[in-house]
């Protein structure tokens, strides 16, 4: 069904309003804003990555404009944790305004002030930790620690005279987790008792049964296939993964390799890790990527980006043999991470790439190199029989993962009318234990695209869809002035096309036709005859040719 969008009423006194910018019905861009008492609480700003049907896209970003005009009324940006899809996001939201307070974990505002620095923008930042809670404008916040793939995630209960919000972030309960550090359930009972009057929880898995499996599972699997690799060993996974880096790190020295980072983030990631003692190194192990070149081939572990199929991130690069690095006969290859919906034909070409050139590539489909940091149906329903939240509304994920969790709140009690299926946009009023819908904003996707951010439009990737499935064609005519005669032309130059030029000889001919008859009706205007042209080509090459190229006609008068 189509989206009907409608105005919100004006906010009624002790009422929570709840807007989620992104993160619904996609993986990606999360942010959801709160409204109390003429105050805005901003809880994540994250990004999307661009999909095939969005050609030279860098970035997609949540849609701003509903808090563009009221920046100054934001008391601060809440980060759960340090993924791109939560936090990739935060410099273009600064560029508007750069002295939003943004709050979150040690580790996670390390990373995001990294981030900042390449933009030149200096955050004001407020570090917080589980059992922490904060008074935050009007909004009362207490932190929770929960267990996700990095580490310091937090999600945060938003206190305030109209309810309780339970906000999860991204999270899953693995009971045996690397770190140490559990999702605190007693935290979560410690809320539901008081009442949790609308619960905002991770949808990723939920239509996946059971349980989550132990990371810790990852390592042996790891270990032994790093044992028996004959040569050079290379692992992708995301450049923040620090648990799944850990376990490569110690995989490596368990074996008597040594260890590279490869891709700028990365370095730049890890870095961090290592100097906040999230990430334990053994002395000697790591090893600069250009001295690690002069190392025998089965004395080396190279850990890098790429694992998504990203065009220009190091694996991708090494698949198209555009890198230092190429990877050959002997070599193994580790894709140590989930794919994202969308990546899929991206991540097979890529392994399709490793294999041609003689690289044995392990991957999720094939050993067990990766768990998911987000919960499956069977702890979640724990979270809602723990919680008991009056109201639910599914958020960070694809609709059948928005669908499959209400479903699962509806299977624990809570009533169908209280389970809440929004959009992108949704405005939902919290007031009395009760949330309802009140309203649906029109946003759109912002791109970065280079150095623009905004610029390109919808009609842009769609012309560039166009040039790159169906071809270019222009048609260059020079008419009379006064009497709209052809003086010159129909010209035609085609890009894109398998058949000679010569075949456009065919439709000159109806070309001339169409613009002579336009200029005897009295047609003088060239835009007008440009369209004349466009028409009389772009029916023949569909019928004759089978293609819809974009066609650029010129007329200029004489």
């Amino acid at each position: 069904m189509p989206t009907t969008f409608s105005e919100p009423p004006a906010l009624a006194p002790q009422t929570l309003r709840v807007i989620p910018l992104g993160g619904l019905g996609e993986i990606g861009r999360n942010m959801t804003v709160f409204e109390y008492e003429g105050k805005l609480l901003v809880v994540d700003c994250g990004v999307l990555f661009p999909e095939e049907h969005q050609p030279g896209v860098d970035l997609i970003l949540p849609d701003f404009e509903p808090i563009k005009d009221r920046l100054d009324d934001v008391v601060g940006v809440v980060l759960t944790h340090g993924h791109e899809d939560h936090i990739g996001a935060v410099p273009y939201l600064l560029r508007l305004k750069s002295d939003i307070p943004l709050i979150g974990s040690k580790l996670t505002l390390a990373l995001v002030e990294a981030k900042l620095k390449e933009h030149r923008i200096k955050a004001y930042t407020l570090t917080v930790q589980e059992g922490q809670e904060e008074q935050v404008g009007p909004f009362d916040l207490e932190f929770v620690a929960v267990n996700h793939s990095i580490p310091d995630a937090l999600a945060v209960a938003i206190h305030t005279d109209a309810g309780t919000v339970l906000a999860t972030g991204d999270f899953k309960m693995d009971q045996l987790p690397l770190d140490g550090r559990l999702t605190d359930l007693r935290a979560f009972a410690s809320l539901g008792e008081d009442g949790v009057d609308l619960f905002l929880v991770d949808s990723t898995n939920a239509d996946v049964p059971g349980f989550t499996p132990l990371e810790r599972d990852i390592g042996p699997v790891l270990d032994q296939v790093i044992a028996k690799a004959p040569r050079r060993v290379i692992v992708a996974s995301f450049s923040s993964h620090v648990h799944r880096v850990q376990q490569v790190i110690d995989a490596a020295a368990a074996n008597g390799r040594r260890l590279a980072f490869l891709g700028r983030s990365m370095v730049r990631n890890m870095t961090i890790a290592e100097d906040l003692g999230y990430l334990r190194v053994p002395d000697g192990v790591l090893i600069d990527y250009k001295k690690a070149q002069d190392l025998p081939d089965d004395k080396i572990v190279y850990m890098s980006t790429g694992s998504q199929g990203e065009p220009m991130a190091v694996l991708s690069r090494m698949a198209n043999l555009d890198h230092a690095i190429e990877p050959g006969p002997g070599d193994t290859v580790i894709l140590a991470s989930s794919l994202i919906p969308g990546n899929e034909n991206a991540v097979y070409r890529v392994i399709d790439g490793l294999t041609k050139l003689g690289a044995n590539v392990v991957h999720k489909g094939n050993a067990k190199v990766h768990v998911s940091g987000h919960a499956a149906a069977g702890e979640l329903l724990y979270c809602y029989n723990i919680l008991q939240p009056r109201n639910v509304m599914p958020v960070h994920g694809e609709y059948r993962h928005l669908i499959a969790n209400a479903k699962l709140a509806q299977d624990t009690g809570i009533p169908a009318e209280n389970t809440i299926i929004a959009e992108n946009g949704t405005v939902v009023d919290l007031k009395d234990g009760v949330a309802r819908v009140v309203g649906q904003l029109d946003l759109g996707f912002v791109y970065v695209d280079g150095s623009t951010v905004g610029e390109i439009t919808d009609a842009d990737l769609k012309d560039r869809r166009i040039l790159g499935e169906e071809g270019f064609i222009s048609v260059i005519v020079v008419v009379d002035a006064a009497t709209g005669r052809i003086i010159t032309g129909p010209e035609i130059h085609a890009r894109g096309f398998a058949e000679d030029d010569k075949v456009f000889d065919d439709v000159k001919p109806k070309i001339a036709a169409a613009l002579t008859e336009a200029a005897q009706s009295g047609v003088r205007d060239t835009h007008a005859l440009s369209q004349v042209v466009r028409r009389t080509i772009g029916r023949w090459v569909n019928q004759r040719l089978r293609r819809r190229p974009m066609i650029v006609p010129l007329v200029i008068e004489a």
